[in-house]
């Protein structure tokens, strides 16, 4: 409240804020607070002897790096991307002052969504069962659990691929897509989320096809392509336009150099391919793969290795070329504010 008598003002409530933090746990930080409510103080009332009332403490809830913060109308507040990064979800109440009689206001009150997405150098997209989990156990230190049926993975496995040098990749192998996951059918959305936060993507299809299931039509190796395109693009457009490669996987099968021959083909005629098949499948934009690696993930230790080295390259290779956009943005910048402070001069 403020002071009528002397024309004192109270002070402001604390704000709440959505900071991210390093090395924080989400389930830590809503476990530490189990009624998942938090209050910033209230501001002090004006009084004699402290004409300006003391502002009411701040609250400040921590957070991972890569937590989207959402009011629960699912309208979205901000995206916490690097460490540091904050965010006001609620304003704290006014002070009493002449303006408002001398009364304090009440300060926001929301409910919020706290959504983790994970951030990676590269996601791993394809079907269950593809030999994702095999791939990432095979190039890094991750330990995902593997088995011959569909959906071993149902969240998501992070690995460190190291090398020599002592660079390291983050690499997330993600629950397998299925038809119609755009659509959140199968773990749908919350697959597609994540793939948002990567620099690269890996697609990953079997040589040999793949089926789900008895009720589920078979799909041919380059039919996993289309349809791992289509699912990306109906989700988001600009998903298919992040650099990408694939691996073509279990190439110790019998038979598989000649489908991979029929597959690299295809591949070539992609549009003239697409027309055999039902209009729903095939994306409006394709992906544009960097490369097309054959690879044995659980057999052949030398075509692992190659991706592995490759996925570095290009890492790489696009860092480089987006420094290079930022550095050329900068300079432009400043040759722009340059010359409107010599017409301001002339």
């Amino acid at each position: 409240m403020g002071y009528p008598r002397f024309g004192g003002v109270g002070g402001n409530g604390g704000n709440i804020y959505v900071e991210a933090k390093e090395d924080c746990n989400l389930l830590k930080t809503l476990k530490a607070r189990p009624d998942k409510r938090w209050c910033s103080d209230s501001g002090a009332n004006s009084r004699q002897f402290r004409i300006l009332g003391e502002q009411g403490k701040d609250v400040c809830i921590p957070v991972p790096v890569g937590t989207s913060v959402r009011l629960d109308d699912q309208r979205l507040i901000g995206e916490l991307n690097q460490i540091g990064d904050k965010i006001l979800v609620a304003r704290g109440g006014v002070g009493g002052s002449p303006n408002n009689q001398y009364n304090g206001q009440k300060g926001q009150a929301h409910h919020i969504i706290l959504e983790l997405k994970l951030i990676a150098d590269i996601g791993l997209v394809g079907f269950p069962n593809a030999g994702k989990s095999t791939l990432l156990k095979a190039i890094s230190n991750a330990k995902p659990k593997i088995a011959s049926y569909p959906f071993t993975t149902l969240k998501p496995n992070l690995g460190m691929a190291e090398f020599k040098d002592g660079r390291q990749i983050s690499i997330a192998d993600l629950p397998g897509l299925v038809e119609g996951s755009w659509a959140n059918v199968g773990m749908g959305h919350k697959f597609l989320k994540h793939v948002e936060r990567t620099k690269m993507l890996l697609f990953m299809v079997d040589i040999n096809g793949f089926r789900l299931g008895p009720k589920y039509p078979y799909r041919s190796a380059t039919e996993n392509v289309v349809l791992l395109n289509k699912e990306l693009e109906l989700y988001s457009p600009d998903l298919v336009e992040k650099p990408s490669l694939l691996v073509v996987n279990k190439m110790d099968s019998p038979f598989a150099e000649d489908k991979l021959k029929r597959l690299l083909d295809e591949l070539q005629h992609i549009r003239d391919v697409c027309a055999r098949f039902p209009e729903e499948m095939c994306p409006d934009q394709f992906v544009v793969f960097d490369e097309i690696i054959p690879c044995s993930a659980k057999e052949n230790k030398e075509s692992v290795d190659y991706v592995k080295r490759r996925l570095r390259e290009l890492l790489d290779f696009y860092d480089d070329q987006e420094r290079e956009v930022q550095e050329l943005a900068a300079k432009s910048r400043a040759k722009s504010k340059l010359i409107e402070t010599n017409l301001q001069l002339v």
